[in-house]
């Protein structure tokens, strides 16, 4: 990934700052929610890396003032995995978390109850690239085994779906080894530097590795054919998720969101990548606007119209938890996926 994003310790300030306020306070009550003077609901939402196009509903979004036409007051943090994200969601210090679905069947086997309010996209938005040098020896996930693997962090998404391809080529655990690369120019140095031969990512860093000839996509999962290839199925992902509880005692805030959410996906669905793109923060292009286009339009096609869940698509994502997370596979059936997503906000979203 090319682009230059603010100064890492700046965001982190400022996320830490937002985080040690709500600390302070004490014993939170996270059954309701905040309001402005105004009376407008004040919601805050970690990211799980607010840069990846697979979140880009987020800070779209708010660029587009919809939080703000919909009556909703929204504070965008970010961390740069979901897995650290959820984290923050659990310990009470945000309201919702815009990262993978699949963290609330993983976070139910542990006896929280998270559910995703609005789906931005039913296909994961990834890819699993291989270095230039190794991809005439490895094609698919066979070929995984002895290779070092990037991944976000132990326990993301890209660590499910980097363990996912390799069970179903036949892999256990032990035949590769995981690695934390991070995502961006992190991820792209781990590459460069031989710390991993293939690895799990998204867009523009996707979009910056194929343009420089650095790697090739093995595995692409930004469209519902690869991903059904893939996964045998849909695999909905990017989402806002949110605690059951607050979910329930706080409707008319989640309404506003998933009302600012979807018309977002309409925006998305009606425009070009170039007028997507224009929309976003001048940094996240940084110095190669064209390619931070490209990387939209590579990846727009994951997003839902409707922010509708997908019912084949959420069991889907259990079979595959199942298929090599030792969380999820002793308790399938005991997994209660009415309680993982909603869709009773979506089909409340007013009709434009």
């Amino acid at each position: 990934m090319t682009r230059r994003t603010p100064p890492r310790p700046l965001v982190l300030a400022v996320a830490g700052l937002a985080l040690a306020g709500t600390s302070l306070t004490g014993c939170r009550d996270s059954r309701s929610t905040a309001a402005t003077s105004d009376g407008m609901p004040s919601v805050k939402i970690m990211v799980g890396g607010i840069d990846k196009v697979i979140y880009l509903p987020a800070k779209l979004t708010e660029q587009l003032g919809y939080f703000r036409d919909a009556g909703v007051k929204v504070q965008l943090l970010t961390e740069p995995s979901g897995a650290q994200a959820e984290n923050v969601l659990i310990s009470g210090d945000v309201q919702g978390v815009v990262g993978f679905y699949d963290h609330t069947i993983d976070l139910q086997t542990k006896g929280k109850c998270i559910q995703s309010v609005v789906q931005f996209a039913d296909v994961p938005g990834e890819a699993e690239v291989v270095a230039t040098s190794m991809a005439g020896k490895v094609s698919t996930p066979a070929g995984f085994k002895g290779l070092r693997l990037g991944i976000t962090s132990p326990g993301s998404s890209t660590d499910f779906l980097t363990q996912a391809l390799a069970t179903r080529s036949g892999l256990g655990s032990d035949a590769y080894t995981r690695v934390k690369a991070g995502a961006g120019q992190t991820f792209i140095a781990a590459l460069d530097n031989g710390g991993i031969q293939a690895g799990m990512t998204t867009d523009p860093t996707i979009a910056r590795l194929t343009k420089t000839g650095k790697a090739k996509v093995m595995v692409d999962m930004r469209t519902r054919e690869g991903t059904q290839a893939a996964l045998g199925g849909l695999y909905p992902a990017s989402s806002l998720y949110m605690d059951c509880a607050w979910v329930k005692n706080n409707k008319a805030a989640v309404q506003k969101l998933v009302n600012a959410f979807v018309r977002t996906l309409s925006f998305i669905k009606a425009s070009s990548a170039e007028q997507i793109a224009a929309k976003m923060p001048a940094d996240y292009a940084g110095d190669d606007p064209k390619l931070y286009a490209q990387a939209i339009k590579d990846s727009k096609g994951m997003f839902t119209a409707d922010g509708v869940m997908p019912e084949a698509g959420a069991k889907n994502v259990l079979e595959v938890l199942a298929s090599f997370s030792p969380n999820v596979k002793g308790k399938k059936d005991k997994i209660n996926l009415s309680e993982t997503y909603t869709t009773e906000f979506v089909k409340a979203v007013p009709k434009s």
